[in-house]
């Protein structure tokens, strides 16, 4: 069942987007980046994405000022999506804002690794899972 109070936020989010929102959202929109279609604000289960592609099973989170003190809550996040069979990538809003192309090439490295995607009846297939909502530059790259 689908909450509709959610789906009322999505929209409303999808409107007030932040400008880190809004610069990302202009290289993802309309299958830009490497083909994948993205949603932005996509309800997943009990909570939002601020962007989501179903193939390849990629939730992508901009982190701001007011991700600081709600830690356990994004680890709680991450941990729903991965378990819906996403793999979560987490960029800074300073990341986006000053280092656009920096963030687009990681997305792009992550791109090109194994991420789970959803076989022809539907079922998740999950190969090479990123550690639990696995920061850009983390593993050895840095943006």
């Amino acid at each position: 069942m689908r909450d509709r109070r959610l789906i009322t936020f999505a929209k409303q989010m999808r409107r007030e987007q932040t400008e880190p929102e809004i610069r990302l959202w202009l290289e993802l929109r309309a299958d830009r980046f490497q083909g994948i279609k993205f949603r932005r604000q996509k309800v997943i289960g009990r909570y939002i994405a601020d962007f989501a592609s179903r193939e390849p099973m990629l939730v992508i989170e901009i982190d701001g000022d007011t991700h600081a003190g709600q830690e356990a809550y994004d680890r709680a996040r991450t941990a729903y999506f991965e378990e819906q069979g996403y793999r979560v990538i987490r960029f800074t809003n300073h990341d986006v804002l000053t280092n656009l192309t920096g963030v687009l090439e990681q997305l792009a490295l992550v791109v090109r690794s194994p991420l789970p995607t959803l076989s022809p009846e539907g079922e998740r297939t999950i190969s090479s899972l990123a550690p639990s909502g696995e920061r850009a530059g983390e593993r050895g790259t840095s943006l």
